[in-house]
Order: structure tokens, then C-alpha cells, then sequence
């Protein structure tokens, strides 16, 4: 069985984590599975949003701890790094990271771990009203390996990140909801529809002005205001050249809806 599934609903591709059978739990294949599909979808112009989602009733419970102990998987045998092995480097949360296409996670249940960093990567995060956040990473001997220290004070803040992977407390989704973990907890029968609906809104805007926003975004957690006001104004320059902004102007005088083509 493939450990990742990869669908297209027009504009939208969406990439389903496929280990239902253990909560959807990493291992080995899923990583280069998931970190080259992630690359794919970023390299394909037709493709404008990504959504990450799992299969069964989990999102994601983390590294696959029944292998690691048993000397296989991510954490028991090496499995990571060397010849032939999977590279750190190339690492879903890494890739994630640098996508410039939007993501968005489907949070559709428990999301624990390495799941909970893989689900604060993307973008934009909407839960079922099941979905659980479990930072249980100090009560297993780790820490958030993959983004969490990184992205978890941006997101909420120093003291209420600290409060998070220091007590490895799990959150449901009515408290990610007021912790600002995710954008909006909606009944779990319609998750795909309001993911769905969601991702084509954003895909139906101009693809290189929401990527170069993206891109200016992330760029500036890491500069000075100024510099990102010069960033940003070079990232300009070609959009005023493109035909999506004709597209765009156009439209806006004609009073309709406009069709971007990405160029």
C-alpha cells in the first residue's frame, strides 16, 4: 500500500498520509514519499494550493516508536542520514518550510509529535472538532526535531509555546482554536468540503502574486522592517510586468471576476 496518496481537484493537489492502520505514523518511505511529492507540486504550475492530510481517524502520531524500538524505522537502526538513506536536509518540515505555494493542513485528528510539527509547517491549519495537538515530545525523551522550536513561538508566543512543549499537555481543538495553533474548528463530517472550499478560494487569486507574498512573509521573520519593505518592492517590479496583473486591472474595471493564468 502506498504510505502517501496524491489527488488533484483541479488547482488543488492534496497529499494524504496513508498508515491509517498506525495512526499515520512516520516512517521512512512516507518522509521521501511526502518530501518529494511536496517538491513536485511546488515545481508544477498548474498546482496553486497543497493540502497535507492523513488517512483514517489520525493526522499523524509521530515517528513510528513500535519500529524505532524494535531497532527499525526513524530513531532504532540509523535509518536516517548516510548512503541510501533518507537526508535530514530534505526533510518534509525543510521543504515545507521553503514551498512557496500555499498548504494548508486538514487537521482530521490526533497530531502528535512529529505530526504536530509537520501540521505547524503549512501555512494555514483547520481542524476537525476531534483533532488534538500532542507535544508529548519531553515525555518520550526528544524534543520537537522538526520545526517545533522554530515555528511554535512564532505562532503563539514565548511563554505559551514554552507552557506547550515544556508540559507536553495535549491541546484539543477548541484550545488550539484559542491558542491560535489553528485558524478555525469545523464539524468533522465536513472538514474536506471547508478545506476544499478554502483552498480554491485561494487558488482562484493571481498564483505569483500569493506566492510572492508568501515568499516576502517569510522572508521577513528573519530581517528588518526595511529591509523587507526593499525585498518586497523588488518582488513587485515583475508583477506589474505580468499579464496576471493586466488580468487583474481589467477585470476590476470591467466589474468581473478575473482568470489568472500564472504568467
Amino acid at each position: 500500500m502506498d504510505e502517501l496518496l496524491v489527488s488533484r481537484d483541479g488547482a488543488v493537489a492534496t497529499l494524504t498520509l496513508n498508515r491509517p492502520d498506525r495512526l499515520n505514523a512516520i516512517s521512512v518511505p512516507m518522509l521521501d514519499a511526502l518530501s518529494h511529492a511536496l517538491v513536485e507540486c511546488d515545481r508544477d504550475p498548474a498546482v496553486r494550493v497543497v493540502v497535507l492530510t492523513g488517512a483514517g481517524r489520525g493526522f499523524c502520531s509521530g515517528l513510528d516508536l513500535k519500529d524505532a524500538a524494535s531497532g527499525q524505522g526513524i530513531g532504532g537502526g540509523g535509518q536516517v542520514g548516510g548512503p541510501g538513506k533518507f537526508d535530514l536536509r530534505d526533510a518534509p518540515p525543510i521543504v515545507l518550510h521553503q514551498l512557496d505555494k500555499p498548504t494548508i493542513c486538514a487537521l482530521n485528528g490526533a497530531a502528535a509529535g512529529y505530526g504536530m510539527d509537520l501540521a505547524l509547517g503549512c501555512d494555514i491549519r483547520v481542524a476537525a472538532a476531534s483533532a488534538k495537538l500532542a507535544p508529548a515530545f519531553t515525555k518520550r525523551g526528544v524534543l520537537p526535531e522538526s520545526g517545533g522550536t522554530w515555528l511554535l513561538p512564532r505562532i503563539v508566543g514565548w511563554s505559551r509555546a514554552c507552557e506547550i512543549v515544556f508540559t507536553g499537555r495535549t491541546l484539543n481543538a477548541e484550545e488550539c482554536l484559542a491558542a491560535g495553533l489553528v485558524s478555525r474548528v469545523v464539524p468533522d463530517e465536513v472538514l474536506g468540503k471547508e478545506v476544499l472550499s478554502l483552498a480554491h478560494e485561494i487558488a482562484e487569486n493571481a498564483p505569483l502574486a500569493v506566492q510572492a507574498t508568501k515568499r516576502m512573509m517569510r522572508l521577513g521573520q528573519d530581517e528588518t522592517f526595511e529591509a523587507n519593505v526593499h525585498h518586497v518592492f523588488l518582488q513587485l517590479l515583475p508583477l506589474f510586468r505580468s499579464k496576471d496583473f493586466q488580468e487583474g486591472v481589467r477585470a476590476f474595471v470591467e466589474r468581473r471576476p478575473p482568470k489568472f493564468e500564472g504568467r
